[in-house]
């Protein structure tokens, strides 16, 4: 199967002058969490010059680098990516899968004689889930039983740094050994721009320490449990719109996270058996 089988032809993109506000009304109405970032040149023809992600928006908004900027001055030529990864159509899934998984990225453009022509994402290889053999396949069997909380209580600054510093998109949240929500970029990045836009300039640098994971985290989170299979948490990615999902044992205790970087390890493997 080739890249062109699955990727997404329907882009949104977005100019590299826009601010990050902008960027973000976008993802959410559209229900993404990323865009391709492009300029227009001199010979009036778009060109991709980045890409941006909820993770991206998250880590410039948190940085003491740029003090009391405004949200709304933070522009995608800031935040977004330069090096980009691309793939063309003609990609196998398999390759484009490694690439992904490799370089702990969530989507790459498609490129067709230097022109954007579509863009592919590991919610476009979750799809391919929906059936057999996934739903031969128990959650418990791919899981990552490798788990980083934290407490409700700690310091949006310090789970801002252990996502940085771990690479993952999300932390499952803790209260009393219980599991009490998770914590995401998407839930970072909201809290950041409200933080921006509401604090005046002379109390941000003091203030923004007293914010507390508990303020910001999704609560009520879904758990699946270890018996369910690979096609009924591709199912829940997907209609959710979730990457990841804390999975319990049958006493309710949490022993593991399904992610979609889980699931695309999986899909390589088979595919490649």
């Amino acid at each position: 199967m080739q890249v062109r089988n699955i990727m997404s032809e329907d882009l949104i993109v977005i100019d590299k002058d826009q601010n990050v506000c902008d960027g973000l009304r976008l993802m959410k109405k559209n229900k993404i969490s990323r865009l391709p970032v492009i300029n227009t040149n001199k010979s009036n023809k778009k060109e991709l010059v980045g890409i941006v992600t909820e993770k991206d928006i998250a880590i410039k908004l948190g940085s003491s680098k740029y003090g009391n900027l405004a949200s709304s001055h933070f522009h995608m030529s800031t935040v977004m990516v330069k090096d980009i990864l691309t793939a063309e159509e003609d990609m196998s899934v398999v390759e484009a899968a490694n690439i992904l998984i490799e370089n702990n990225i969530g989507g790459m453009p498609i490129i067709d004689s230097g022109d954007i022509v579509g863009i592919v994402t590991k919610s476009d290889f979750i799809d391919t889930c929906r059936g057999k053999p996934y739903d031969k396949i128990l959650v418990e069997e791919v899981m990552s039983t490798d788990l980083i909380a934290i407490s409700a209580q700690d310091r949006l600054v310090h789970a801002r740094r252990i996502i940085l510093d771990s690479q993952i998109g999300r932390l499952l949240v803790t209260e009393k050994n219980e599991l009490a929500g998770i914590l995401t970029s998407k839930d970072i990045t909201k809290a950041l721009i409200s933080f921006r836009k509401h604090v005046p300039d002379n109390h941000k640098q003091a203030q923004i320490k007293n914010i507390i994971v508990e303020e910001v985290m999704t609560s009520n989170v879904q758990e699946l449990p270890t018996t369910a299979t690979i096609t009924e948490s591709a199912d829940a990615m997907l209609e959710s719109g979730f990457n990841g999902f804390p999975v319990a044992n049958d006493n309710g205790q949490i022993v593991g996270i399904i992610t979609k970087s889980d699931l695309l390890s999986l899909i390589i493997e088979l595919e490649m058996s």
